[in-house]
């Protein structure tokens, strides 16, 4: 029983809970949703249920297709809504009921909605003028409204400690009068407190800077007409970089033909400028924050431009005539005249107010009062502005009566033609008639007169026969304006009268002669100057010299030093020779010679024949142009030595304008002249000749030239070159400085045993070429070698060229003024005597030699050795200038003497004089020098006159030698070995009186130390 009734409280408590289980839940039980965004919430309910509905929150049953709401059904149990793009309408309480029958369950869910922090309008950039009040907009919506903050270059801005910056109310940054510092990256912060919600934009401010412009000149000039261009420039500044555009009377000014712009604007060039051109430019610059202008003003002026200028025609004796000139330009130009030299201005121009200029605006009137014959020609007009000038000529015609003109009076001699000139100035052209003694030539009966007429002269050409053709001659020129006449005189012409000699600086062989010129030519030009100089009571020489203007100096030369002479000149003209001078009587100057004497000199003859040595006195130079116009040819005349032979000329040069000198030439002493060659044109230089002797230099010879212009045409140079092409001229300069190089070394292989030749020859063949010298010539001994001759020995030597600048610190070598051979041994009775005299000569006699000396000074030196001795001793010695010869037998052992016979100057190659058996010379005073005396034991000719002399210079010239001797019949000394005769008479003779003949030549090429030079 209570079994059953525990069963039926059990059903019973089921039954009641299942007709109780109807149970609805919204999930989410609340709902936030932000403006915008969309939600959905569930409705689960708990039992069965029929119908599950959802309602607004104003109690519509809301449906499936609602805007916005949507409710749909999943399965029995569940049901959802869902809020699409929620805003604020949406919010409020949505219920969802469940029915089943008649039971009824329901839930409810509170929906909220806000606004999320958005950023409704907050650009980037911003941009603002500099100086402007700026707002900077940030609009940023929420709810609740959020908190701004601004933030710039991530500090925050502070606004109440800086009165430019300003929060507004709508959130906006307010910045008054933004510079361009304020420029940057701006950040405007969104906040929400009670959400904690946060959010920012950052934005950029441009601050824009309003365009500055200025001209780089106000004032521009410019030239017309002459194709110039102008350059405007304004240089503007701004940001952003302005753009610069150009006006020109309004219109603005486009990149075209007319004009240019750079790529910013910046430069107007105006090309072709012309007058219209001129005015205001206007050039602006232009950019976001607005425009400025700035005006250039373009100034354009033109050249003066004779625009009228006409010939005249006007006749003498006329009142005036008006030659007018107009110019146009700007500025206006200034008008001048001129005529030949002078210059007429505004104004009058001469004192007797003949020539007067006047001027307004831009013409000018030149006028010529009593028109002249004279005012005839061209006259020039200029006109002139700042900018330039122009000119152009205008020719005044003057029309007069004939003026003659001409020298007077002509002088001539019967037979010789003379020409009187009648000069005829007229216009129109003058028609001229000659007369003499009233009738009009040429005359039938004169057949020695010829009239040659010219445009502007007669000529009557006269050939006097008698004195009848002497005397007056009429010149008559007529034309349509008058006539006029003119006497003429012939006169006689007579010879000149005597130059006067005013003073006659002498030297040793040469002597100048300065004079006065004639008071009188004779009527007719000087043709010569002759010149007779003589021993006082001897025949007169003479010499006839070329006028040359200017020039009253006359070199006399070839006199003899130390000689008293007289000297008297006379002039010539085409008539004939005038009287001589009063005869002028001079001495010349000693040569400055030096002897060497041994010990055993007597000392009276050392006394009077000893004179200084010293340096050679100056050349005399003169200077001429060649014919190629830059190269000149320079002469000098050699005065006194020194008393030692010249050993070389050096010749230095350079262009007057410049300091530095052209390295020196050394010319050999043999030669007179030289020529410089490849000078610069139109350019005067000076030339220096020094000559040095063994003592040292003279003093310098000066000579100054100019060289002559350069010509514009090379004469030729029209005909073409050479048909040779480059390469064929190449070719052949290569062809022959090959067989150059193989001459070189074939002349080495047979001369100097050297060379490539040489090489092969020892390599290959095993021998020696044939120009090698034999052991006994390298060891400097003499090769021996007979004559059947008697001529005396004769030993031919050379020196070594010593400068007087050197230290000799070997052993001395002999030169002019020491023996050729070492002091030895002599024989007691032997009384020796060395002369060293200046003479190219040497005789069997001391006074012959020193006559001969006196009268032929010469540039060489010559040492005469004489040794006398007993018949019955004999002394063969002959010893060269390096070795000593012992002494003979029986020789003094007391006086050492160099035994050596006379020297005499073989340079020239004289014949030698049959030999003669004479007695050794003894020692006599020596005598002075005699007019006529001539050396008996003579045995050298002079110098052979035609010798070449000339150095033709192109580079720096070497001393040329001397040419080797062929012609001599006298056996030659080699390195001191003489020559011996197998004639056993003429050995005994020439022992008996032995003389050695041996040359010291001027100059030779130095080889070495142990050769000689010829």
């Amino acid at each position: 029983m209570a079994m059953l009734q525990m069963r039926d409280i059990i059903w019973g408590l089921l039954f009641l809970g299942c007709t109780a289980a109807i149970q609805v839940q919204i999930t989410p039980a609340q709902g936030e949703i932000s403006v915008g965004e969309s939600k959905f919430f569930l409705c689960e309910v708990t039992g069965e249920a029929k119908d599950i509905d959802w309602y607004t929150p104003s109690g519509e049953k809301i449906l499936h297709s609602m805007q916005d709401l949507s409710v749909s059904r999943s399965d029995e149990v569940t049901s959802s809504l869902t809020i699409y793009h929620a805003n604020v309408d949406s919010a409020g309480i949505y219920k969802c009921v469940a029915r089943d029958g008649e039971k009824e369950a329901q839930a409810t869910v509170q929906v909220k909605i806000f606004q999320k922090i958005t950023f409704q309008s907050a650009p980037s950039p911003q941009e603002f003028t500099e100086g402007d009040t700026a707002d900077i907009v940030c609009n940023v919506v929420s709810s609740p409204p959020p908190t701004i903050i601004w933030k710039h270059k991530g500090s925050k801005i502070q606004a109440s400690k800086d009165v430019r910056y300003k929060i507004m109310a709508n959130g906006h940054l307010q910045i008054r009068g933004i510079k361009k510092t304020d420029e940057g990256m701006y950040t405007c912060e969104a906040r929400v407190m009670a959400r904690g919600e946060i959010d920012f934009k950052t934005m950029k401010v441009v601050v824009n800077v309003l365009p500055t412009i200025r001209a780089r000149q106000f004032e521009v000039n410019a030239t017309a007409d002459i194709g110039s261009s102008a350059l405007l420039a304004c240089d503007a500044d701004g940001f952003p970089d302005p753009v610069v555009t150009w006006t020109h009377n309004g219109a603005a000014l486009e990149e075209g033909d007319k004009y240019s712009l750079n790529e910013d604007g910046s430069e107007l060039i105006i090309k072709d400028v012309k007058k219209v051109d001129e005015g205001d430019y206007t050039c602006t610059a232009t950019n976001k924050a607005g425009e400025k202008s700035q005006e250039v003003g373009l100034n354009v002026f033109v050249q003066p431009k004779i625009t009228y200028l006409n010939n005249k025609t006007a006749s003498e004796f006329d009142e005036e005539v008006i030659l007018t000139c107009e110019a146009s330009g700007d500025p206006t130009p200034t008008i001048s005249w001129s005529s030949e030299s002078t210059i007429f201005t505004e104004g009058e121009q001469s004192l007797d107010r003949n020539i007067v200029v006047y001027s307004h605006a831009r013409v000018s009137s030149l006028t010529l009062k009593n028109v002249q014959f004279t005012y005839a020609g061209q006259y020039l007009c200029i006109a002139s502005n700042s900018i330039g000038q122009d000119s152009q000529s205008v020719y005044l015609e003057v029309r007069y009566s004939p003026k003659i003109l001409g020298r007077v009076a002509s002088y001539t001699w019967e037979k010789n033609p003379a020409n009187i000139s009648c000069e005829v100035d007229a216009h129109p052209e003058a028609n001229v008639v000659w007369f003499k003694d009233g009738s009009q030539l040429p005359s039938a009966n004169t057949t020695n007169v010829k009239i040659y007429n010219m445009p502007t002269v007669s000529y009557l050409e006269i050939t006097p026969e008698s004195q009848i053709d002497f005397g007056n001659y009429n010149c008559t020129a007529t034309n349509e304006l008058g006539s006029e006449s003119k006497e003429f005189i012939l006169i006689p012409a007579d010879v000149p009268s005597a130059p006067e000699i005013q003073q006659v600086e002498s030297f040793s062989s040469t002597a100048m002669v300065e004079f006065k010129e004639p008071d009188s030519t004779g009527g007719v030009p000087l043709l010569k100057y002759r010149v007779e100089w003589r021993f006082p009571g001897k025949e007169w020489t003479h010499k006839e010299y070329s006028v040359e203007d200017g020039n009253t100096k006359i070199l006399v030369t070839g006199l003899k030093p130390e000689t008293a002479y007289e000297v008297k000149m006379s002039a010539i003209n085409g008539k004939g020779e005038g009287e001589s001078s009063a005869a002028s009587s001079f001495k010349t100057k000693p040569v400055q010679y030096s002897f060497t004497i041994s010990s055993e000199t007597l000392p009276a003859i050392a006394a009077t024949i000893l004179p200084l040595i010293g340096e050679p006195s100056a050349p005399k130079l003169e200077a001429n142009l060649a014919e190629e116009g830059n190269s000149l040819r320079v002469t000098w005349i050699k005065q006194d030595d020194g008393g030692l032979p010249i050993i070389h000329y050096l010749v230095k040069y350079k262009a007057k304008h410049v300091p530095e000198w052209k390295p020196e030439i050394r010319v050999p002493s043999l030669s007179e002249h030289m020529t410089l060659n490849g000078l610069a044109w139109n350019t005067e230089y000076e030339v220096h000749v020094v000559a040095e002797n063994q003592q040292g230099r003279s003093d310098p010879g000066v000579v100054s030239i100019k060289t002559a212009a350069q010509p514009t045409a090379i004469p030729g140079s029209a005909h073409g070159g050479s048909g040779l092409g480059t390469g064929a001229i190449v070719g052949i300069l290569i062809v022959v400085f090959f067989l150059l190089l193989v001459g070189v070394d074939v002349t080495c292989y047979f001369l100097n045993k050297c060379g490539l030749l040489m090489c092969i020859a020892v390599n290959v063949c095993g021998k020696a070429g044939p120009g090698a010298k034999s052991k006994d010539i390298e060891e400097g001994k003499a090769a021996f070698t007979k004559d059947e001759s008697k001529e005396p020995i004769v030993e031919v030597r050379t020196e070594e060229e010593h400068s007087p600048n050197q230290e000799v610190k070997t052993p001395t070598e002999p030169n002019e003024t020491t023996p050729l051979t070492e002091a030895e041994p002599a024989v007691t009775e032997t009384t020796p005597l060395v002369v060293k005299i200046l003479p190219s000569t040497a005789t069997n006699s001391v006074s012959e030699s020193f006559s001969t000396a006196q009268s032929s000074p010469a540039s060489e030196s010559t040492t005469l050795t004489i040794s006398t001795s007993s018949p019955t001793k004999a002394a063969p010695s002959t010893t060269s200038p390096n070795s000593s010869s012992t002494a003979p037998p029986g020789a003094g052992k007391t006086d050492p003497q160099p035994n050596v016979g006379p020297l005499v100057d073989l340079s020239d190659c004289p014949k030698a004089a049959p030999p003669s058996h004479q007695t050794p010379p003894a020692l006599e005073p020596v005598s002075p020098p005699s007019d006529g005396q001539q050396s008996k034991g003579d045995s050298v000719k002079g110098r052979d006159s035609a010798q070449s002399k000339e150095s033709r210079l192109d580079g720096p010239t070497q001393d040329a030698p001397k040419a080797p001797c062929t012609d001599s019949p006298a056996p030659v000394q080699n390195d001191g070995k003489i020559v011996k005769d197998d004639n056993a008479k003429s050995e005994t003779e020439v022992k008996n009186a032995t003389t050695e003949v041996k040359t010291v030549p001027n100059e030779a090429p130095q080889a070495n130390g142990n050769e000689s030079r010829a």
